[in-house]
């Protein structure tokens, strides 16, 4: 791998968008990687939680019915539980926020038709991430 492969691959934020519905998952995935991002795609609960334990990721996007009801929070939950803590939000068509009391523990990302209002929603949510990661070593680094 040439040097400035790897700066591109280190310039990448890299996503992991997880999404049982085969046409969502590609559309997102394209969408996000148009914008800039290294996206990984899974299909399950299972596999999202494998690449979680496997990648260090930014951001995770998860659809919140996957194989199950719960399954896309259940994925939210192991990626908040990671040592690299990445950003996390819920990509889901339903709208009524009655549905999913727990998602308010999570940003809510909906999928908007609008591409650069989601391009924009996933540069904030990485952008919080990162600070939140800066403050984070600032206070071990004083404090150790």
């Amino acid at each position: 791998m040439m040097d400035s492969d790897r700066c591109l691959e280190l310039e990448m934020a890299r996503v992991l968008l997880v999404d049982d519905d085969p046409t969502s998952r590609l559309t997102l995935q394209t969408v996000l990687q148009a914008g800039g991002y290294h996206v990984d795609a899974a299909a399950s609960a299972a596999e999202a939680v494998g690449k979680l334990d496997e990648q260090e990721y930014q951001l995770v996007l998860s659809d919140l019915r996957l194989e199950s009801p719960e399954a896309g929070l259940k994925v939210l939950a192991h990626a908040r539980n990671m040592d690299y803590k990445p950003a996390t939000a819920i990509v889901t068509t339903y709208q009524h926020s009655g549905q999913h009391p727990k998602a308010k523990q999570s940003h809510m990302l909906i999928k908007p038709e609008d591409i650069p209002e989601l391009l924009s929603k996933v540069a904030t949510l990485i952008s919080e991430r990162a600070a939140r990661k800066t403050r984070r070593e600032m206070r071990q680094a004083t404090s150790g």
